[in-house]
């Protein structure tokens, strides 16, 4: 168990630079709780809201990118080939693609305006022309007709925060070209939605669920908190949990919502929090709860005897550089990182070692009893494509009225059509042959 302690970020920094990596790997296990806890000082809200369709809200947090080796336990490293004996389709490299996108951000009307890039302005189109080639075997670009043929009368669900549905408005532009999807249902406030494909009586859904846990969010439309979230540790989130026997095809994830301040209960007592200043509580750290919510998760999966396929996706990693989204923060860049030119920062470290650790673990409970539960590994080829987010360009035309204008940038979301299309490929390779 890491210590709690509370860190002074301005002092962390400084010292990055003084000292050499070697001394900040031995500090690192005091550093990481606070580190987050001076992230989130005054700054849980989410981006505003640029469109009458409400977003999924998600802090955008970050730290400076560090040129670090990934943690990783042992058995999910970077090599090609899987403890199966099989490709891991998660080691690769981005190589240039002349295949056009299945899908134009006019030819789909799914693409939520904060993602909808070229509408909102951008102007470089060399990141669409990248394909993922995982290392020893090849990744086939999804076939839509094959896709929906294969899901007659099946059901997906991406059950998530703002990736999640980032994700399933790639999903539903990509088989839209076949048949388009309609929608049949939306929560109040359009978070939790579903569509179906009639001529398949396939249906998708995207389930709103940040923590996937029973949380109390005190939160405007904007985003701005007037009280620490109330997080049930032992108790998971109905929204998903009264669905999950009914659904064929399922994928979970969750991350940074967990760096939010936050109460922790767990049968219905409090435990303590994360970041919570003014109240006399114990700081628990926010790797505490997500790891706790992650195992009561795989735990509820493994005990359910489903027969369905469910994933875990991995979490994405930001890209901002020269500064926070609050401070400055941008993603200029126009091409694929190379491999080892970014190296997760703590936060997504933390986040990434808990999921991976929690996995594995799960995984062979999980065939022991006949659950189909897959990791869906994206973390590491997001983390090459630094050129992929929308920027500057979640906005209207930003700069129609002053080029120099200083605009939030979103380092953590991604264009639409753009790299998580290749996230859709690696699904049906998972379905197909997995």
């Amino acid at each position: 168990m890491m210590k709690k302690m509370v860190y002074n970020w301005k002092s962390w920094w400084r010292s990055l630079h003084k000292n050499n990596y070697f001394v900040i790997k031995l500090c690192i296990s005091i550093l990481l709780v606070g580190l987050a806890i001076r992230l989130l000082h005054n700054r849980s809200s989410d981006f505003p809201p640029v469109s009458d369709i409400p977003l999924l809200q998600n802090a955008q947090i970050s730290t400076p990118p560090v040129l670090s080796d990934q943690i990783i336990p042992q058995g999910y490293g970077l090599e090609s080939i899987d403890n199966e004996g099989k490709c891991n389709l998660f080691t690769g490299d981005w190589i240039p693609s002349q295949d056009e996108p299945f899908y134009t951000n006019r030819s789909c009307n799914f693409i939520e305006e904060p993602q909808n890039c070229m509408k909102n302005g951008r102007s470089d189109t060399d990141y669409l022309y990248w394909r993922w080639k995982p290392r020893g075997c090849d990744l086939p670009r999804l076939d839509p007709n094959r896709f929906l043929d294969l899901m007659r009368n099946k059901s997906w669900a991406l059950i998530g925060d703002s990736i999640s549905r980032n994700h399933v408005q790639s999903f539903l532009c990509t088989l839209s070209t076949v048949e388009k999807a309609i929608e049949v249902y939306h929560d109040e406030n359009y978070k939790s939605r579903r569509w179906i494909f009639p001529s398949y009586n396939f249906t998708v859904s995207v389930i709103w669920s940040p923590f996937l846990a029973e949380a109390a969010i005190f939160e405007d439309m904007n985003g701005v908190s007037s009280s620490e979230i109330e997080l049930h540790l032992d108790v998971l989130d109905k929204n998903w949990t009264e669905l999950y026997k009914d659904l064929d095809y399922m994928v979970f994830s969750s991350g940074k919502w967990f760096v939010k301040s936050a109460i922790y209960y767990e049968n219905n007592n409090i435990l303590g929090c994360h970041y919570c200043p003014k109240r006399n509580l114990t700081e628990l750290g926010f790797n505490f709860a997500y790891r706790k919510v992650i195992r009561k998760v795989f735990d509820y999966i493994i005990a359910s005897n489903h027969k369905g396929m469910i994933f875990y996706r991995t979490s994405t990693p930001d890209h901002f550089e020269d500064g926070e989204w609050f401070s400055g923060g941008s993603c200029k860049r126009k091409l694929p990182a190379k491999e080892g030119e970014f190296g997760l920062n703590e936060l997504n470290k933390i986040l990434r070692v808990i999921e991976l650790e929690e996995f594995e673990k799960a995984s062979v409970k999980a065939s022991e009893n006949g659950v189909n539960l897959k990791l869906f590994d994206v973390n590491p080829l997001s983390l090459l494509r630094p050129d992929g987010h929308p920027g500057p360009y979640r906005f209207f035309q930003p700069f129609a009225k002053d080029k120099n204008v200083k605009v939030i940038n979103d380092c953590l979301h991604w264009c639409l059509p753009g790299p998580i299309d290749s996230w859709n490929d690696l699904m049906m390779e998972m379905v197909v042959n997995g």
